[in-house]
C-alpha cells in the first residue's frame, strides 16, 4: 500500500515531469551556431536578430529556458502572463495581465507584441511562446470591437457552457492577433512556436486560439457558437 510519502513523491514526480522550464530544454538546443527545435534547425548565421514574444499562465518559465539556451543572442522580446506568474528574466520583458478575463495589460502587451513583429524582416527569427491562458492574455479587439465587448462575449460564452474550442472560435473572429493574425504580421520572418497544450487532441489553432495557426474554424461555426 502507498504511504503518504509515496503519494507525495509520485505528484511532485508528476509536476517536474511537465515543468515548461524542463519541456522546452528537451525540446530545444544549441549546437555551436545551430538552433535545434525538435527535428528542425535553424542556422542562426542567417538571422540578424531573434526576438520572443509568447502569452500564457505558463510562458514566463518557458522564456527562462530560451534564455538559458539562447543567452545574449535574444535581441528583445515580451511576453503576457497571468497575474502572479512572472519569473525572473535577463532579457525578454514581461507583463503581467488578467485571466480569464481580458484586461487593459493584456491589450497593451499585445500592442507592443504586434509592433515588434512588424518590424520583423527575413532576417530575424521570431520566436512565439504560447501556452494555456493566452486566449485571455494575448488581445487585439477587431475593428469595432471594444475591450468591454470581448470581456462581455467571454463571461456569457463561459457562463453559458462553452467549450474550449467553441470558445476559441468566437475569440478568434473577434480579433487581431489571433486565428494566425500574429504570423501574418510578422511575415517575411522565420517563424518558430512553442506550444504547451492545455486542449485535449492539441489542435493548434485551439490552443490560445491559435496566433500562429492556420484557422479551421468559420465565422459562420463562430455564429452557431453564439446562437
Amino acid at each position: 500500500m502507498a504511504t503518504n510519502n509515496d503519494l507525495l513523491d509520485i505528484f511532485n514526480a508528476a509536476l517536474a515531469a511537465v515543468d515548461p522550464y524542463r519541456a522546452v530544454l528537451n525540446s530545444v538546443r544549441l549546437e555551436q551556431n545551430s538552433l535545434h527545435v525538435g527535428a528542425k534547425v535553424y542556422e542562426l548565421e542567417k538571422y540578424t536578430r531573434i526576438v520572443v514574444v509568447g502569452a500564457g499562465k505558463a510562458t514566463a518559465r518557458m522564456a527562462m529556458a530560451l534564455e538559458t539556451v539562447l543567452g545574449g543572442r535574444i535581441s528583445g522580446g515580451l511576453i503576457i502572463v497571468k497575474n502572479g506568474h512572472g519569473a525572473a528574466l535577463n532579457i525578454i520583458m514581461q507583463a503581467e495581465g488578467a485571466h480569464p478575463l481580458p484586461d487593459q495589460v493584456g491589450v497593451d502587451g499585445t500592442r507592443k507584441i504586434l509592433e515588434m513583429a512588424r518590424l520583423a524582416d527575413e532576417k530575424t527569427l521570431f520566436i512565439c511562446l504560447f501556452s494555456g491562458g493566452a486566449s485571455a492574455l494575448l488581445v487585439a479587439p477587431a475593428a469595432d470591437v471594444t475591450l468591454a465587448d470581448k470581456q462581455d462575449v467571454t463571461s456569457l460564452l463561459q457562463k453559458a457552457g462553452a467549450n474550449i474550442v467553441e470558445l476559441n472560435a468566437v475569440r478568434k473572429h473577434l480579433s487581431n492577433v489571433k486565428g494566425g493574425r500574429l504570423a501574418q504580421a510578422a511575415f517575411p520572418a522565420q517563424m518558430v512556436t512553442l506550444i504547451l497544450s492545455d486542449v485535449i487532441g492539441d489542435p493548434l489553432d485551439a490552443i490560445g486560439s491559435g496566433p500562429t495557426a492556420e484557422d479551421t474554424s468559420t465565422f459562420s461555426d463562430a455564429w452557431a457558437v453564439l446562437e
